[in-house]
């Protein structure tokens, strides 16, 4: 029981990431790099520095990973019908639409607001819910979204820097074969592998970036279909757009819990509580 406690709340992944981040960089300063050949000579501030950053990222990896991600307490039920929305504005939705946002979740039993999901790995609902990160082991939501891109940028700086870094072992020049001799053949997969992680990085901070600028969340996207105050909107139609500039200056700006009701029925409502 004690090792399913431990191992089942994420404590393994989160291990793992963190060996692996400092494993890879320790690679780094114990090939012949250029991080290596600034060190020695006593020239310790390009070092230093990617260390610092290494270290932010790891920071911002577990802070994003054990944060709440706007989990919906019981006691919080109360309030799932904001005061800015009228009954004559309820009626306005369509009977789905209602039907999901005054519904309890029949997992947890809360009332859920509008854009909340019950996650299944959590077993928690989650306020304005974008997906489950099984590399976090976490949720990433209304509370801990902005944190998850500040931690993909500060990683994709890392990755980049070390690209370059790895890329400053190898001896340049010469035919092919006498190159593939000449340099270590495992450093050369090391290189690979980092190119492969900063693709996968770029291409899931350049999605979760078009998004945040729809003002749409991953969820939503994928599942638009069986999303009950959705599924009425035609293809291109989302309520909660308020132009890319809007959206992404609200995402990453302003700070407090919206309530998305008022959005819904107010277009560019900026109202918080």
């Amino acid at each position: 029981n004690m090792l399913r406690s431990v191992f089942g709340s994420g404590f393994a992944v989160r291990t793992a990431h963190v060996v692996l981040t400092w494993l890879i960089t320790l690679i780094l300063f114990l090939h012949d790099t250029e991080l290596r050949r600034q060190e020695q000579p006593g020239q310790p501030g390009q070092p230093v520095l990617f260390v610092l950053l290494v270290l932010v990222s790891v920071l911002l990896y577990l802070a994003v990973s054990l944060m709440d991600p706007g989990f919906i307490l019981a006691e919080d039920a109360g309030l799932q019908v904001p005061l800015g929305v009228t009954e004559e504005q309820q009626d306005m939705i369509p009977p789905s639409a209602a039907s999901q946002r005054r519904r309890r979740c029949a997992h947890c039993l809360v009332q859920q607001p509008m854009r909340s999901k019950h996650c299944q790995a959590c077993r928690r609902c989650v306020r304005r819910y974008d997906h489950h990160c099984p590399w976090m082991e976490n949720c990433v939501g209304e509370r801990n979204h902005r944190w998850f891109m500040l931690y993909l940028l500060v990683q994709l700086l890392v990755l980049l820097w070390g690209l370059h870094i790895a890329s400053t072992g190898f001896q340049a020049g010469g035919a092919w074969r006498p190159w593939l001799r000449a340099n270590d053949r495992w450093f050369m997969l090391y290189l690979l592998v980092q190119l492969l992680v900063l693709l996968w990085g770029l291409h899931i901070g350049s999605s979760h970036l078009y998004l945040i600028s729809l003002n749409t969340t991953t969820w939503e996207f994928m599942c638009r279909h069986r999303i009950s105050y959705l599924r009425h909107c035609g293809a291109d139609q989302n309520p909660f757009d308020r132009g890319p500039a809007h959206n992404l200056w609200g995402f990453f700006c302003v700070w407090g819990t919206v309530v998305w009701e008022q959005v819904y029925f107010q277009e560019g409502s900026d109202q918080l509580v």
